[in-house]
């Protein structure tokens, strides 16, 4: 079996980027097969006309609520995952250990109500608001919640969402997607490389660590996505003339890859993935990927080492000594040959 402490490195808390640059697109880029130093803006060169570049759409939901236990005044916290089934949602909660089954919260303008025991640090929720729909007053009530790791200031929040986002549902936002600029959409236009995009709401794993000691035994938490038809549409015409497909994010991998009909083209349509991609994984519908430098014994970095093997650790070992920044606020790298073609 593999074990999860085969996708450890040391990560410097020096190393984490603290703010975020400016322009977007003057992120560092390190070429995955080359190893050469560029930044985000030279992404166009690395690419040929009639590549396919697929974003993630998803838009960061006001989803970090605080509020109190009107029996004892006792403050919580909760992060928003996503909508369950029953109406209610699936919440990152703290203090988990102060919390269980029918405690009530008042969060101000909504009202809550714990319907299940935390299982690490996951609660069922039932919220309410006191005129109106929850998900209306939530940019009023809630905040959008930037990464545990990051202890910088933004002076406008809207940095924390790409320029892509429209609709609301992450409880991260697609990090690698964070590096783009209407000039650097203007460049790719103008080198014959088109832009689509499919939606898929970022959930926990994005940012909690594996505590399994496999990869066998770690349970994926499921996502919701959408394929829009025109994306399906123009995903087969580039696959057809032998064009890549290339991914904006780790979201946008597992989105596409969970996508794949029997025929091994690209379906629309909604649906949920809970998939985890090994080393050893088939990649049918991804042939490149732009990701940003993730952190150590998470679900990404193994995602990473099924696109590089082994390959990986030289990779970040590389951007690690030639002081590249890591994680959601960081610099990012360009992975070719994905998929076999």
């Amino acid at each position: 079996m593999t074990r999860t402490e085969e996708f450890l490195y040391h990560l410097p808390e020096s190393a984490i980027a603290q703010e975020a640059v400016e322009p977007r697109d003057t992120a560092r880029l390190l070429d995955a097969r080359t190893l050469a130093d560029g930044t985000v803006g030279d992404l166009p060169a690395l690419l040929d006309p009639g590549d396919l570049l697929v974003v993630n759409s998803t838009r960061v939901r006001a989803a970090r609520l605080r509020g109190k236990k009107p029996a004892t005044g006792g403050s919580v916290e909760v992060l928003l995952l996503r909508r369950t089934g029953d109406g209610g949602w699936e919440a990152l909660c703290r203090p988990a250990r102060r919390l269980h089954a029918g405690m009530k919260v008042d969060f101000g303008r909504i009202k809550g109500e714990i319907r299940s025991e935390p299982v690490a640090g996951v609660v069922r929720l039932q919220l309410h608001a006191d005129e109106g729909e929850v998900e209306d007053l939530l940019p009023l009530v809630g905040s959008v919640p930037l990464p545990p790791y990051f202890h910088g200031h933004l002076a406008d929040p809207e940095r924390y969402q790409t320029i892509f986002a429209k609709t609301v549902g992450s409880a991260a936002a697609p990090a690698a997607g964070l590096h783009f600029t209407p000039r650097l959409l203007d460049s790719l236009a103008a080198g014959g490389v088109d832009v689509v995009e499919i939606d898929l709401e970022v959930g926990v794993d994005t940012f909690r660590p594996i505590v399994a000691a496999t990869l066998a035994d770690h349970e994926m938490h499921r996502e919701r996505y959408r394929v829009p038809g025109p994306t399906s549409v123009r995903i087969a015409e580039a696959r057809s003339a032998g064009a890549r497909v290339v991914a904006v994010g780790t979201t946008v991998v597992r989105a596409l890859e969970s996508a794949v009909d029997p025929g091994g083209m690209v379906a629309s349509g909604p649906g949920e993935t809970d998939l985890f991609i090994v080393p050893g994984h088939p990649f049918q519908a991804v042939d490149a990927v732009l990701t940003n430098f993730h952190a150590p014994g998470t679900t990404l970095i193994v995602l990473i080492a099924a696109m590089l093997g082994e390959r990986w650790r030289r990779a970040y070992a590389t951007a690690l000594e030639r002081g590249y920044r890591f994680l959601s606020f960081g610099d990012a790298m360009f992975i070719d040959g994905v998929r076999a073609r």
